[in-house]
């Protein structure tokens, strides 16, 4: 019987793995590479977006460009029958709060929110940014079309929105314009402490910087690989989290790791053509992303982005230099690939907004004997769990098993000296939450 138990759980565990949603194959479809390259060339046209160029006028700035981006996200909204909250989110930023602030400026996002219908109050967030910039990041005036860095990301993310508001979720979703990247992430900053101020659960964000460039200055040309970085643990641990690493382990395992794991998994599921680089990093060597001033806040949150970037088409003044093209301009952007990575975001996207919540606490046990235990906290609305384990020094969770609707489990016959593990909760429709590390002890 025994075995009879065991053999029936691992066909479950198999036929889950492998179960695909018909819906997630239509959302990919649907993605328009006209739509974004329409998007994208608006957003260059307005001539510059720094984030303290003009406001006034109509036609250039990045006051009419944000007021653009938000006049997209009410057309959006008025087609799903008014589905999304759309409104600006700003702070004042001080002139002199760094170098790049040479004036007072109001550091605007666009925000549009489509509420779920089960957790209303869980959010997950699709960003792009709004600013571009030249050689000088106080040069406000000067053209900065920005048609890479980042109307890529700004047009996948209002893409996203036209696509998923087609469908409703049990979880709500924040599509998002942030300001201020180029000038000190301010942008980010201050939605971050607006979702603290607003009591918003954040199952994380998906920050898209430079989603449309192909070629590669090494020389590289791919329209399938892209990056995903992440931080390795949260940077608001507690000192007895990080003792506790040292004997159990976890140095790679943190909430923003598991989110860049779930984009992983996601994209080889349902979009296996493409090669999503998992990078063991918060961002590129030395530089900074959007997603960053979310992981300050203790929020899981990964930067998607192309994998072979082209230095002399970022932040470079408009010219030609020793036969070198240089300058963000609307012909370096391919827009089958921009088409690709905001499909990868929308799919992400639908599957968490229709994934239950994960288990607060996962414990686990298991010293000197040979099995793993496991217990963990029940969450409403799940299915079941999943148990994930992988090698030590695996960068992916490559086993799982499916046990059921229960708040335990044991492993025989897997030494938990030699393996990572995690839970995963399972939704009526095959929908999983993110992974989570064990953060307690069962004896």
């Amino acid at each position: 019987m025994r075995k009879l138990l065991f053999l029936g759980l691992m066909t479950v565990s198999l036929f889950l793995s492998a179960q695909t949603d018909s819906r997630i194959y239509d959302i990919i479809g649907a993605v328009s590479k006209e739509r974004i390259k329409a998007d994208v060339t608006k957003l260059a046209n307005f001539g510059t977006r720094h984030t303290l160029s003009d406001t006034v006028s109509q036609t250039r700035g990045i006051g009419a460009a944000r007021r653009w981006i938000k006049s997209e996200f009410e057309k959006t909204s008025a087609a799903c029958n008014g589905c999304l909250d759309v409104f600006y989110q700003k702070d004042l930023v001080k002139k002199g709060e760094n170098q790049r602030i040479v004036h007072d400026v109001w550091v605007v996002n666009v925000v549009a929110v489509q509420k779920g219908t089960k957790y209303p109050n869980r959010y997950i967030i699709m960003s792009g940014d709004i600013d571009s910039r030249v050689s000088d990041p106080t040069n406000f005036t000067d053209d900065s079309p920005g048609a890479n860095d980042n109307a890529s990301g700004m047009a996948g993310t209002l893409e996203a929105a036209r696509v998923l508001s087609n469908y409703q979720f049990e979880n709500s979703i924040i599509y998002v314009g942030l300001s201020g990247e180029e000038q000190g992430l301010f942008g980010g900053k201050g939605l971050a402490a607006h979702t603290k101020e607003k009591g918003w659960e954040i199952i994380g964000i998906l920050n898209n910087d430079m989603i449309g460039n192909i070629t590669g200055v090494d020389g590289i040309v791919s329209n399938v690989d892209f990056r995903i970085f992440s931080e390795p643990v949260p940077p608001t641990e507690t000192e007895k989290e990080r003792n506790a690493r040292r004997f159990y382990g976890g140095e790679v395992d943190g909430i923003s790791r598991q989110l860049a794991r779930y984009v992983y998994k996601t994209t080889k599921k349902y979009m296996p053509e493409m090669n999503p680089m998992m990078v063991y990093r918060l961002d590129r060597f030395g530089r900074g992303g959007h997603h960053r001033p979310f992981n300050d806040a203790g929020y899981a949150g990964i930067r998607i982005m192309e994998a072979h970037e082209n230095y002399t088409q970022q932040h470079q003044d408009i010219r030609t230099e020793d036969g070198i093209e240089y300058g963000d301009v609307l012909e370096h952007v391919n827009f089958d690939y921009a088409q690709k990575l905001t499909a990868v975001n929308a799919i992400n996207l639908a599957s968490l907004a229709w994934a239950p919540p994960a288990p607060k606490e996962v414990k686990i046990g298991g010293i000197v004997q040979p099995s793993a235990k496991f217990q963990w906290s029940k969450v409403d609305g799940a299915k079941g769990y999943k148990i994930y384990w992988r090698d030590t020094t695996s960068p992916t969770w490559d086993h799982s098993r499916y046990v059921g609707n229960v708040t335990e489990y044991t492993l025989n016959g897997i030494v938990i000296d030699n393996y990572f593990f995690g839970i995963s909760t399972v939704g009526k429709d095959g929908f999983e939450s993110p992974v989570v590390f064990p953060n307690g002890i069962f004896r």
